[in-house]
């Protein structure tokens, strides 16, 4: 009747590709049309005639659109199917039909342009009509096809078990049975690790997912998508999971009431009278992961031997999908929680700096890397700011970052210079590489808020932006160092005056780089950015700003960002004194501290900040060369600081009991809340703090 079709073929969906496939057996009815431009029926075979219409001849001269139920508008329809004709193209879709005896059925629809002698016969329209379903779960060439081909290939691509789960479940529905849920050991999901089987030799588990073909909201009420639960010995679900192979159980009326009885669900007896029930357990080599529970209704086809086997099958590979995602899915979480959990979760600084900081993993292709900030309060009113960047992605970078982290808080402890810092965690990195390369950049400031000077050292990282009060920047000249851990070049430090509410801008690599373009470009992006408006902008608008510009990089590497607002604590928090290198330096010292710490409410702590001071200027004496520094610091403690130009550092030992020296301080820590000591251009500072009084009113109410 008709000529063979011209053009290449066109699927509209992927949809409509399965379906296709799927009704492409001998049980599916096809039914073919002959239609003209304007959609109306010119040719028919016999089948259509007594399909379609209840009077074969009335379908000569019929609008398609007539027949389409849905979805959309039909004119619409028939339309676009028309114009993809005249497109020379083919064209299959899912369509709505409707029919004589068997009202609206699903149907695949293929409309193909055609020649034939007829010149205003343009195509040729072949419906294909799955089987009723009585007729379902017949055919195993079908089911077959419908498990083991098509959807659950693409399934197969995925690494996320809550979006795999329901697709497992809706190729099973309607395919293979009536409903299924399934289960997942609870050790296998949970956060926690759990033993796969409870004390008592049952299986604690959890629903992924469940589905249905009719619309009865029962379903979801009795078994809940997300519920944990544990199945009693001896059951069928048991033994699917101790044997590890396919149960098959014949629900009667009387077991379903006993398993609404036994389960207090009442409408269980109602879904499971009659049914016929298939267990499919899920095995990824020897692991056990869970299970498939499939259902058929009463008045379908009971499954069978056939069935379990291609049950098994889907199961298989089933199996096989959710573990290689249920292994991706923690091995990234365990990525992402160690280096979160590395990461500061506060950062600390004198009150007056403000520090903002925000971290932006990679794209979903690079999501773990090695970028790290840190922003430590210091003794005496000072501020380390620290950014750093491992080479690399992954849990590798991780742990090196980690490493890191706990050695930059570990030396800023001991106050070292940022020169001298990173010096020595350049020595940490070349031992961390006689077994296994790696090497990072790092950016080390600290920042004085009594005499608003910052030094700043940098290994291989890049410049760092100062935005001055009156919104001009500049990208600071640090002496280039190679980065951690590849060169043995000396690391040098800069020392630079800062204005009051002038901006400190710490990055990393990814806020600025792009495959596309030279680095400069992305410098220069960023200096645009902190321009005149930025002195006046809060640190968090400042940091949106920053990273407004890189979420439509699909490639990019993460970032650390840590911006401060650097500003002198007030000039009546802190007073300094020169002191004579003499014998009377300790009395002048006590006398001299009275008046300022009455003058910060502090009278009370006069008695045992005279006592410490004068420990400290006696030791300064007896090893300084020329004058003594007195310093005292209200922030949060008071700091009691004494500078001499002596590099020797003192160290706390155990005195005998016949030194006359080598107890002061010890005395010292005994009473001070913590004490140290740094080195200086001129000499060394030791330090120490005392814990301010609580406020009457702040104080916790006794028992």
């Amino acid at each position: 009747m008709l000529s063979a079709p011209k053009g290449s073929g066109l699927v509209t969906s992927a949809m409509a590709a399965d379906m296709s496939a799927l009704v492409s057996g001998a049980s599916v009815q096809r039914l073919t049309l002959g239609i003209d431009g304007n959609g109306r029926i010119r040719q028919h075979d016999r089948s259509a005639a007594d399909v379609l219409t209840s009077r074969p001849e009335s379908l000569l001269g019929l609008d398609l659109c007539d027949l389409i139920a849905g979805p959309g508008d039909p004119v619409a329809t028939v339309r676009g199917l028309i114009e993809t004709v005249r497109a020379d193209r083919e064209s299959t879709a899912v369509l709505a039909i409707r029919t004589a005896s068997r009202a609206v059925l699903d149907a695949v629809v293929t409309i193909e342009p055609i020649r034939s002698a007829d010149p205003e016969l343009i195509a040729q329209v072949t419906i294909r009509i799955p089987p009723p379903a009585v007729e379902r779960f017949i055919d195993p060439a079908l089911m077959r096809h419908a498990l083991l081909d098509g959807a659950v290939r693409r399934i197969g691509g995925r690494l996320d078990l809550d979006q795999m789960t329901p697709e497992l479940v809706n190729i099973l529905v309607p395919h293979f049975c009536n409903s299924t849920g399934l289960m997942l050991l609870e050790n296998l999901v949970g956060e926690d690790e759990q033993q796969e089987r409870v004390p008592d030799g049952t299986y604690l588990v959890r629903r992924m997912a469940l589905a249905y073909d009719d619309s009865d909201p029962a379903w979801d009420a009795v078994f809940p998508t997300g519920e944990i639960l544990r199945y009693p010995a001896d059951t069928p679900y048991t033994m699917c999971m101790d044997s590890r192979r396919s149960v098959s159980v014949v629900m009667n009326d009387e077991a379903a009431v006993d398993l609404a009885t036994t389960w207090l669900r009442r409408p269980v007896a109602r879904l499971f009278a009659g049914a016929s029930m298939l267990l499919l357990p899920l095995l990824a080599g020897e692991m056990l992961l869970g299970f498939f529970a499939c259902v058929r209704k009463a008045g379908f086809r009971r499954f069978d031997a056939y069935d379990a086997e291609i049950g098994m099958e889907f199961a298989g590979r089933a199996a096989l999908f959710m573990d290689s995602a249920r292994r991706f899915s923690r091995e990234r979480a365990t990525a992402l929680t160690l280096q979160r959990s590395m990461l500061p979760t506060g950062l600390s600084a004198p009150s007056s700096v403000q520090v903002r900081h925000r971290y932006l993993p990679g794209s979903k292709l690079i999501e773990v890397g090695g970028d790290w900030y840190e922003s430590i309060a210091l003794p005496g009113a000072r501020v380390a700011l620290v950014v750093g960047d491992v080479a690399g992605h992954g849990v590798r970078a991780a742990v090196t970052m980690g490493r890191m982290r706990t050695a930059i808080k570990t030396l800023s402890m001991l106050e070292l210079p940022p020169a001298e810092t990173l010096q020595r965690l350049d020595d940490l990195m070349h031992e961390l590489g006689v077994l296994e390369p790696h090497f990072a950049t790092c950016v080390y400031a600290v920042y004085d808020a009594v005499d608003g000077t910052c030094e700043v050292a940098s290994a291989g990282h890049l410049p760092p932006l100062l935005v001055h009060p009156d919104g001009s920047n500049e990208l600071l000249d640090v002496s280039p160092a190679p980065p951690l851990g590849i060169g043995a070049s000396p690391i040098i430090s800069r020392t630079l005056r800062i204005e009051d509410g002038s901006l400190l801008v710490l990055y990393t690599d990814g806020l600025v780089e792009k495959r596309t373009e030279d680095i400069d470009v992305g410098l220069a992006r960023l200096c645009a950015m902190f321009g005149p408006h930025s002195a006046g902008q809060s640190l968090d608008d400042l940091c949106r700003t920053a990273l407004a510009g890189v979420f439509d990089d699909q490639q990019r590497d993460d970032i650390a960002l840590l911006i401060a607002r650097l500003s002198r604590i007030p000039a009546d928090r802190h007073v300094s004194w020169n002191l004579a290198a003499k014998l009377t330096a300790a009395q002048r010292a006590r006398s001299l501290i009275r008046r300022p710490l009455r003058q910060w409410g502090l009278a009370d702590l006069i008695p045992v900040a005279e006592l410490l001071v004068s420990e400290l200027v006696t030791n300064a004496v007896r090893y300084a060369q020329n004058k003594i520094g007195l310093r005292l610091v209200l922030e949060g403690g008071l700091f009691c600081e004494v500078f001499d130009d002596s590099a020797a550092l003192p160290r706390l030992r155990q005195a005998a009991d016949d030194d006359e020296r080598g107890r002061g301080l010890q005395v010292v820590s005994q009473i001070a809340q913590r004490w140290g000591s740094r080195r200086t251009v001129s000499g060394k500072v030791v330090w120490c703090e005392l814990a301010l009084p609580v406020p009457a009113g702040e104080r916790p109410a006794r028992d």
